[in-house]
Order: structure tokens, then C-alpha cells, then sequence
């Protein structure tokens, strides 16, 4: 069977990653979560206090940091290492949500993630979700997908995820977070959030995480298909 690349973009809290790792499941190819990167190397800039606004600090930080996935036997997930440090639970902190997007429009910090993200997908079989992966990343993705859903159903999302986390999080505190977060994505100067011109666009606003699955498989399947004529 020949491998393709599947590419999932979209808005913050579409549920791009749930979706993501189900298609990698299913098809047996790799997952590969292009934000985790980025919260990652968030992570080491506040851990390290770098000043981001300088860019001889950042290229200096960005030669001190390695990102790998490593398999989870016990969680059944890829999990990324940030300096050999399993770091998949550190980088979900509201911490990281509130600084993530500003760190990532940096155009060192994203020719350093692209370039990774990149030299991940030379062998095909993967599935990838972020903001700019269909159309940066690999913009020569056989079968690519942009997420959208209502910003109440999307805030929701978070606030309940965050909550588990931190009960002292508070859903206006989660909608203003998102609403920045969208903000910075799609006007950032260096890969802005944009649909690619040949994605499917998946709104599930109103669909179950099944159905959505179901839709997205059958797509991938026909697609894998095709490139085996």
C-alpha cells in the first residue's frame, strides 16, 4: 500500500489532534503533532528566559533545543521530548496556551519547525495537524483538511479540558485565550492560518467525534486508493 500524507489544519479547540491521532490509528501511520512543537519550544523560552523579541537570543536558544516523539506503550500515544524530557503534559499548561501563538509567529521559530516538521514527513505515512501544514509545511499534501466549528462550541471544548487540569480556570479566562489565539494565527505575518485552496473543510459544530472519524477515513481511504492506480 503506498503511503500518503494527510494534513490537518484549522482553528484552536476543533479538535484537530483527537482527530489526528484516531486517522493515524486507523491507517497505521505516524502522528505527528505540529503544536506540541511549538508549545515545546515555548516552554524552553520561559523556562529560560529568553527575550524572543531579540533575534540573536532566539537563533542562540533554538540551537539549544531538540524535539522528538517517542510511543507511549502504557498511553498509546506519541509523546514529544523536548532535550530528552517527556514534556506532553508540561506544554498543555495555560501558561504556555497564553504565550504559544506570539512565540510561533516568529519566522526563526517557525523555519526551525517547518524544517523538522519536514524532514519528519521523507518517508510519507503520517498524519500532521497545526495551522500552516497544508499550506506550508506540505503544501503537496495528497489529501489535506481544514477544521472549523462555532467559537461558543470551541470554548466549551477547552474550558472542559482545561478545567480537568486546573479547576481554578475560568471560561472567560478560556474564550479570551482562544480569541487571541485566533487573532494572532491568522494575521501573523510569517504562515498565517488560511484554508488551503484543495482541503476538505470539516465543521463539527454539530457532529460526534464518530462521525466525523467516519468521514474523514472514508476520504483518506479513497485517496490512498487512487495513488495505488
Amino acid at each position: 500500500m503506498k503511503n500518503i500524507i494527510i494534513t490537518i489544519d484549522g482553528w484552536s479547540s476543533c479538535g484537530k489532534s483527537t482527530l489526528a491521532k484516531q486517522l493515524a490509528k486507523a491507517l497505521g501511520y505516524v502522528y505527528i503533532d505540529s503544536g506540541a512543537m511549538y508549545r515545546a519550544i515555548t516552554l524552553y523560552f520561559l523556562r529560560n528566559h529568553i527575550n524572543w523579541l531579540n533575534t540573536e537570543d532566539v537563533n542562540n536558544a533554538l540551537a539549544d533545543i531538540t524535539l522528538s516523539f517517542k510511543f507511549n506503550n502504557k498511553t498509546q500515544q506519541s509523546e514529544i521530548y523536548l532535550n530528552e524530557e517527556n514534556v506532553e503534559y508540561v506544554i498543555r499548561d495555560l501558561v504556555i496556551a497564553e504565550k504559544v501563538s506570539e512565540i510561533a509567529a516568529i519566522r526563526e521559530v517557525r523555519t526551525f519547525a517547518v524544517a523538522q516538521q519536514q524532514k519528519m514527513g521523507e518517508e510519507k505515512g503520517i498524519v500532521m495537524d497545526g495551522r500552516d501544514i497544508g499550506t506550508t509545511v506540505f503544501p503537496d499534501a495528497e489529501l489535506k483538511f481544514f477544521m472549523t466549528a462555532d467559537i461558543a462550541v470551541r470554548v466549551e471544548r477547552r474550558y472542559i479540558e482545561m478545567f480537568e487540569k486546573n479547576p481554578n480556570t475560568s471560561i472567560d479566562d478560556v474564550k479570551a485565550n482562544l480569541e487571541m489565539r485566533d487573532y494572532i494565527d491568522s494575521n501573523r505575518e510569517i504562515s498565517p492560518l488560511r484554508k488551503a485552496a484543495d482541503a476538505v473543510e470539516l465543521d463539527n459544530t454539530s457532529i460526534t467525534i464518530d462521525e466525523q472519524l467516519k468521514i474523514a477515513l472514508q476520504l483518506a481511504k479513497e485517496r490512498i486508493n487512487r495513488e495505488q492506480d
